[in-house]
């Protein structure tokens, strides 16, 4: 038999939590296929078998804190599948009909398994488009979503966990669950920064009519050209960088009785994973065009939902860009991702009545916010950074020339 360990999870990071097991006692196993999915302060990590062969005892169980090198299962040599060890209780068998469709969702990443059981899809009969034909969370939705009706919704599964026999008529009732380890470290950074931190956000609205005329005439071509769509963000981390340029402060860090300057800007971008919000890093964003801006962030937003972004992406940072506008948010006071000292949020762009050359006109305007450290950026910094990016925004000819 061959132990399975928990891997080396990243600089600084010593522990996590079992999230999921994907494989059970007795199912055979290809090496380096996922047989567990644990949960870190950032990112969901798949556990690889180190060999092939049949799934044997699990060690923890789901929910266990393990640290890293720990050994949490144990798979035997061997290409047949055995009979699970008397510890575990043996699982009843699928029907002929479900048995492909269990397997095959065994061997998918957590969220798409989510996905799959949750939709009631076939994944067999779904064609991936992740690296190397891998099946994502977007293809479940996808095909779910283009499912033919042909007969009424059967009730959902039982959930795997417990809960609580159905209240009378009229009575309250409350759940209790465990908070994810990363929901957990999300909430502890937040409130670090907030006691850390001397935040202020100042507030600033943005014309968006140029960037937008600008979108509508290029989209089709650059989607063609570089084979990604045209955003906004590539125009708002381009003029971010402009600004952090002129207003070093801003993309700048306190370290004990020291400032610490970045001739860089490392943009974090916030992005929604199934797991909460996660942050990763385009590194060098000062260098890279719109396109390859628009490219990784892309890749950053497909990767998030599939759970399979890296440690090291999300490390680091020295300014962060958080775009709850495509939530629908109007207006925010977003919070510092330390040990950065500012934040931009930006919001959803609607049509407003504003003043041009003494006649009110109805333009589609956008509120941006500047949250920051006001131990080390003034009102006048904080201020000026913004009136940079609506300029660079409101005449993108700016980007274009680095004005």
């Amino acid at each position: 038999m061959t132990d399975v360990k928990v891997p080396t999870l990243g600089e600084s990071i010593t522990e996590a939590t079992l999230g999921e097991w994907l494989k059970n006692p007795g199912d055979a196993v290809r090496a380096d296929e996922p047989i567990a999915s644990l949960e870190t302060d950032k990112v969901s990590v798949e556990v690889p078998s180190p060999i092939a062969g049949v799934m044997g005892q699990q060690l923890v169980k789901i929910g266990d804190t393990v640290a890293v090198g720990a050994v949490i299962a144990v798979v035997e040599a061997g290409g047949a599948a055995a009979a699970p060890t008397p510890t575990a209780a043996p699982a009843a068998p699928p029907t002929p009909a479900a048995a492909p469709a269990a397997a095959e969702a065994a061997a998918l990443s957590p969220s798409v398994r989510r996905a799959v059981l949750e939709h009631h899809v076939d994944p067999s009969t779904i064609q991936g488009t992740g690296k190397d034909g891998r099946l994502t969370k977007d293809d479940v939705l996808a095909a779910a979503q283009g499912k033919a009706p042909t007969a009424p919704p059967s009730p959902p599964p039982a959930p795997a966990t417990p809960v609580p026999a159905a209240a009378p008529e009229g009575q309250r009732r409350e759940e209790r669950v465990r908070m994810t380890r990363l929901r957990q470290t999300i909430a502890h950074r937040l409130k670090e920064a907030q006691n850390t931190a001397a935040m202020l956000t100042t507030f600033n609205d943005v014309d968006m009519s140029a960037v937008m005329a600008a979108r509508a005439k290029y989209k089709d071509l650059f989607e063609k050209k570089h084979g990604v769509r045209l955003g906004f963000m590539g125009f708002f981390v381009k003029a971010a960088c402009m600004a952090l340029k002129d207003l070093p402060a801003v993309n700048a860090s306190i370290d004990g009785d020291e400032i610490v300057y970045h001739d860089y800007a490392d943009i974090s971008v916030a992005v929604s994973a199934p797991q909460g919000l996660v942050v990763p890093v385009i590194r060098d964003a000062q260098d890279m065009s719109v396109a390859t801006i628009e490219k990784t962030i892309g890749d950053f937003g497909k990767r998030a939902k599939d759970g399979t972004l890296k440690m090291e992406e999300m490390r680091g940072g020295t300014f962060t860009i958080s775009n709850g506008g495509v939530f629908g948010s109007l207006m925010s006071t977003p919070i510092i991702n330390p040990p950065q000292s500012a934040v931009l949020g930006l919001h959803r762009i609607e049509d407003r009545p504003v003043v041009r050359d003494g006649e009110v006109v109805v333009r589609p305007m956008m509120y941006l916010a500047l949250s920051y450290d006001h131990r080390l950026i003034d009102g006048r910094e904080a201020v000026t950074f913004l009136v940079a990016l609506k300029n660079a925004i409101e005449d993108p000819t700016r980007i274009l020339i680095d004005l």
